[in-house]
């Protein structure tokens, strides 16, 4: 048993996944069901970006839980996904700054507490969505295709199918020293003795292989028939996988053996040499001399000898497997052959050509939104919606982290403490002379204030000694707000936008007299703006500007479930809302 604090005997492991993400959720949808056959058992797991667990659910996620602090919290227990809060303190609800928990103090928790720390049911449903199905779902993540291929390939494929997945990435991410192996007959799977054979690819596989266009160098002996030969595709197939082998084979240890630096480079030699060490195996030479380099070079061959792991459980190249194989594995061509002519058929590779539509249609199932209605007698598009999600959105909190999203039109507005608005004024407006720096004391004696600017500025100094109240405060500031909008009616900024009383607005100063006339004039010209007017025809505008692409009003307007219609004249459309 492990002491206390000490982390308990676990089993781990780290899998390379690359393109394919449905691997990474199949490792997820493995390690759920092993918590759950075994309930003792809890399990964690992340990836280069992190809790990935966590990213997949984002949008219900609790506001304390961030990158910083979220390590050894999330862990499948009991085949159910579980997330440690913080810890609660007399003082506060909790505390954002505290240390993520330990192993062993997460796995005592989960032990005691695990029905308090159950993750909530749409955090759970996001992560299950994405592993529901298998295990039946990785059978259609497989596509069988026929490959016109060396026997050799076909030999190795019959006695390990997952050697394919070498294969393919081994040409899929080749560079131009890896291809050196290629500008010439190849030595391992020469192209006089080729079959055409059935294998089985995943779709991401398959897929890193059709896409890419090669051409093979004349003196590999690998060429290609006429696009428009019936089995154009199984020899292109055939001819990118057997590349894919033969780059592997000639970065084999067997091929370039460094078998011995591999095994002097693992973690039981590093603590054997240490070992050494603090035994005063060396007796005290300097290390680099050559009584130390003749005790070290000893210690290697003793330790590759009667201390290495045994060969059955180093990790062995897919290179080095592919060499075995060949040497173990009789190849029968005249079978092969036999086989050929009666392989069934491949599948229907379709599914690699998506259109737009139904592009679209995966990112509303992966949001899990419904279409909108196609009939355009069912599409009801109400622009007071659209207006209303709009602020909405803007009243929500925003930081330099992103904005948070009206998830419902039920939620409560935000309310207004006037106490801190009129702080932060004070703060803003009102500071004291006494807070003023040298810099701007310097500058106010570089101007010649008038008498009349000096007393103006001494009422306002004895004002600002004086309290004043919120009421007064707000006053003010709508006072400056009233004459700023003054001064921009006149301008073209305060005319482009459309008033609650624009008719009588512009005729008002389209008229001479106006400019003599008194406040009922100026009262006209300070018509109220229509804010929802001008909102709906700024974003009509902005997305008809789109030209039906992504942009931002159609992102953020979709993101708040609402959808705006296809603009199928093209022109006046924003001028048409507004009236």
């Amino acid at each position: 048993l492990p002491r206390p604090g000490e982390t308990p005997a676990h089993i781990g492991g780290t899998t390379l996944f690359g393109d394919n993400v449905e691997d990474e959720w199949f490792i997820v949808y493995l390690v759920r069901e092993i918590t759950r056959e075994f309930p003792g058992l809890a399990a964690r797991i992340d990836d280069n970006d992190g809790e990935f667990l966590l990213i997949e659910a984002a949008d219900f996620l609790p506001k304390w839980l961030n990158p910083e602090n979220s390590e050894n919290r999330v862990f499948f227990y009991k085949g159910e996904l579980h997330i440690i809060p913080l810890l609660e303190t007399p003082e506060q609800d909790c505390d954002l700054s505290a240390p993520c928990p330990t192993i062993p103090q997460a796995l005592a928790l989960l032990s005691t507490r695990s029905e308090e720390f159950l993750a909530a049911e749409p955090i759970r449903a996001a992560v299950n969505k994405r592993i529901d199905g298998y295990p039946e779902k990785m059978q259609a993540s497989l596509h069988r295709a026929r490959c016109f291929l060396p026997a050799g390939i076909v030999a190795v494929l019959r006695q390990r199918p997952s050697l394919v997945a070498a294969a393919v990435q081994a040409f899929y991410l080749r560079d131009p020293g890896d291809l050196r192996a290629c500008r010439r007959p190849f030595s391992t799977f020469p192209a006089e003795q080729r079959v055409m054979a059935l294998v089985t690819f995943t779709r991401c596989l398959y897929a890193q292989l059709v896409q890419q266009k090669f051409v093979p160098d004349r003196r590999s002996g690998y060429t290609l028939p006429s696009p428009s030969h019936p089995q154009y595709r199984a020899y292109e197939l055939g001819m990118k996988l057997a590349h894919g082998f033969e780059i592997l084979c000639s970065k084999s240890s067997k091929v370039a053996p460094d078998a011995k630096r591999n095994v002097l480079s693992g973690p039981l030699w590093e603590r054997f040499l240490r070992s050494l060490k603090e035994k005063d195996y060396f007796k005290g030479e300097m290390e680099g001399s050559a009584k130390y380099q003749e005790l070290l070079h000893m210690a290697e061959d003793h330790f590759q000898q009667s201390v290495a792991v045994p060969e059955s459980s180093v990790e062995v190249s897919p290179g080095d497997e592919i060499l075995t194989l060949l040497k173990t594995t009789s190849i029968d061509l005249k079978e092969f052959e036999r086989e050929a002519a009666c392989l069934p058929p491949e599948d229907d590779d379709s599914w690699l050509d998506i259109t737009p539509d139904a592009l679209d249609q995966m990112l509303k199932e992966t949001r899990n939104e419904s279409l909108p209605s196609t009939n355009e007698e069912e599409q009801k598009y109400d622009l007071e919606t659209v207006a209303e999600s709009m602020k909405a959105f803007v009243s929500k909190v925003s930081s330099h982290e992103g904005a948070e999203m009206p998830w419902s039109s039920d939620e409560s507005h935000v309310t207004f403490d006037v106490d801190s608005f009129t702080n932060a004024l004070d703060r803003i407006l009102g500071a004291d002379s006494e807070e003023l720096d040298s810099d701007d004391l310097d500058e106010e004696e570089e101007f010649d204030f008038s008498d009349g600017d000096d007393e103006d500025l001494d009422a306002r100094n004895q004002r600002q000694g004086q309290k004043v109240s919120p009421e007064e405060l707000v006053g003010s500031l709508k006072s400056y707000m009233n004459e700023m909008d003054r001064e921009l009616a006149q301008t073209n900024v305060g005319k482009s936008f459309t008033t609650q009383k624009r008719g009588a607005s512009s005729f008002e100063a389209a008229t001479p007299e106006s400019a003599g006339r008194d406040s009922g004039a100026e009262d006209a010209e300070l018509a109220p703006v229509d804010v929802d007017v001008n909102l709906v025809a700024n974003l009509l505008e902005s997305y008809s500007a789109q030209a039906g692409l992504a942009g931002p009003t159609s992102n953020i307007l979709q993101s708040m479930g609402v959808y705006l219609p296809e603009n199928t004249d093209h022109t006046g459309s924003s001028s048409r809302a507004t009236q």
